[in-house]
């Protein structure tokens, strides 16, 4: 599991899916904002927790569709399909290395992004721990969606429609928690809920997604 880990890093990082590519999109994103909504110091610390837990959720989106494309065009994921290594264990394994060099990046650089949203500073604790707790829902998630469109044809449209749904209770709750800690408001229920999101789809997805490869390797 250690050397597909280690693999999945190297394929990610040659293949312009790494860090870089995610930093630079959440950047933008939070540039634009100020520019498109004006540079009043008090709204743009109102909206900021939901720009920039939106601009993670976006960022993480970029690289979903080589997530196991790469593997199946070049038929390593039939290889995997017979090893004595469970499906289920590929595909977390794949969602860790897509969380690592996506997720964690995003989570590192989010306070300072969120100085230039003008995030009121008791939410930068709150915001970091808000993505590191939900960001890896995002990748196990966007891993069980390439699953889903692995070997379909422009299927990176498709991906984007299955998954954003997927998604939206993460970025609510996410979003939650770093508003409420900017203001100083209790935050211990929005935490609860998108921890317990983030153990209930890293404990049941990986089973769904591993299903549907098997299904789409036949």
């Amino acid at each position: 599991m250690i050397a597909l880990l280690l693999r999945d890093l190297r394929l990610s990082m040659r293949a312009g899916g790494g860090f870089g590519l995610g930093l630079a999109f959440f950047l933008i994103v939070t540039v634009l904002v100020p520019l498109s909504v004006g540079p009043e110091a008090k709204l743009l610390g109102t909206i900021a927790p939901g720009i920039l837990w939106l601009g993670a959720l976006l960022a993480c989106l970029l690289s979903l569709d080589r997530l196991l494309a790469l593997d199946w065009e070049d038929g390593t994921l039939d290889l995997l399909a017979t090893s004595p290594l469970p499906l289920e264990a590929v595909v977390s394994v794949k969602a860790l290395a897509h969380w690592i060099t996506t997720g964690l990046p995003l989570v590192l650089a989010a306070p300072v992004f969120g100085v230039l949203l003008n995030l009121a500073p008791p939410g930068y604790l709150w915001l970091v721990l808000s993505l590191m707790v939900g960001t890896p829902a995002l990748s196990v998630i966007g891993t069980f969606g390439a699953a889903l469109t692995v070997g379909l044809k422009r299927g990176g449209l498709l991906l984007s429609l299955l998954v954003l749904p997927l998604y939206v209770p993460t970025l609510v709750f996410g979003a939650e928690v770093a508003r409420r800690g900017a203001v100083g408001m209790e935050t211990t229920t929005p935490l609860l809920m998108l921890g317990g999101i983030t153990m209930g789809v890293i404990a049941l997805l990986p089973f769904a997604s591993a299903a549907v490869l098997r299904i789409n390797l036949r």
